[in-house]
């Protein structure tokens, strides 16, 4: 019976079988395209946020206590005395010492986080490290695109601009002769310079300031802790990187013994992980998820919550996904827990 020869070549060597062949050689390269997206566990975290929005805006809906009760679109807010919940008063104490504020509890939270945890640094002392640092530089790149939507953007915000652009004008009471209110065209470009002289900001579209700035806070707090208290591979060693040298690489393949050190750091100060510092971080970016249901159950249009999302989402993206696909811009921010 004849017997089944082996492969050779023509000089005699076997070729080594592609069962042992190294993981970068044996499996083809991702798309460039895939470093540009979230892991699968990511997209999942974030859809979190629209399917928030849809929630209460269909429960503003279906409600009949919230859906027949008066609304002012030019107020944005419902009667006090015919208001449907008392999250649907403007005046909450929610409102007005968290929402109203939130970027400062976000702020505070963070930093807290950043000086406590010791994956990022010795805890509780001021030392700089590497870590720290882009930490540091991922909020303040957040923070920027707060200012620039909602405080100041070479002069009014893109807020205020936005809604200027599509017909809104400041409409501030009439002198006394006349009655009812003038347009105020030219003199009040901002929201608040409007609301400063007893105006109404009408006609155009209003981004929910609030969709916006609980998104991106929360968003912010969930993607630099989650990381690091879930040590979750779809949230850390899976995400996908483009190198200088054009390869599409996970985290894990390119830093694994750094991974590994981490690692091990970590185990020896676990208890540390329950700090106080995540608990605020987790605390904070949890009960902005709760005023975003709120604030979509009881204020705002569909249109002004979609687009106050986008912004958002476009914020987080440009800091937290678009690094991966740039090893320059990677290299300065970094990735939260690498």
């Amino acid at each position: 019976m004849a017997t089944k020869r082996k492969p050779s070549t023509a000089n005699g060597v076997v070729p080594p079988s592609t069962s042992t062949m190294p993981f970068s050689s044996s499996m083809p390269q991702r798309s460039k395209l895939s470093a540009f997206l979230p892991t699968t566990l990511e997209a999942a975290l974030l859809s979190v946020y629209p399917a928030t929005l849809l929630l209460g805006s269909l429960f503003s809906l279906i409600s009949p206590q919230t859906r027949n009760a008066p609304y002012s679109a030019t107020s944005q807010s419902h009667p006090p005395h015919l208001a449907p919940s008392y999250f649907a008063q403007k005046s909450n104490i929610f409102n007005l010492y968290f929402v109203k504020i939130g970027w400062l509890w976000i702020t505070a939270s963070t930093f807290l986080f950043l000086l406590s945890h010791p994956s990022l640094g010795p805890p509780l002392r001021p030392i700089l490290t590497r870590r720290r640092l882009q930490a540091a530089l991922r909020y303040a790149g957040v923070t920027l695109v707060w200012i620039l939507t909602t405080q100041w953007c070479f002069g009014p915000p893109l807020i205020d601009r936005g809604f200027r652009f599509t017909g809104g004008v400041c409409e501030v009471p009439a002198p006394k002769q006349d009655e009812g209110f003038a347009t105020s065209p030219g003199r009040h470009l901002t929201h608040a310079a409007c609301k400063l002289a007893g105006g109404q900001w009408k006609g155009g579209h209003d981004i929910s300031g609030h969709v916006f700035l609980l998104i991106l806070g929360s968003a912010m707090l969930w993607l630099e802790v989650l990381p690091v208290v879930l040590r979750e591979p779809e949230l850390r060693e899976e995400r996908r990187i483009l190198m200088d040298d054009g390869a599409v690489k996970t985290v894990r393949v390119e830093m694994q013994a750094e991974l590994i050190t981490d690692e091990k750091e970590a185990s020896k100060e676990m208890e540390a992980a329950t700090s106080f510092g995540v608990k605020l971080a987790l605390g904070v970016a949890g009960f902005s998820w709760w005023m975003l249901l709120m604030t979509a159950a009881y204020f705002h249009t569909w249109f002004e919550k979609f687009t106050g999302l986008f912004v958002a989402f476009t914020g987080i993206y440009l800091v937290y996904f678009l690094p991966r696909a740039l090893p320059a811009y990677r290299a300065v921010i970094g990735m939260p827990s690498v």
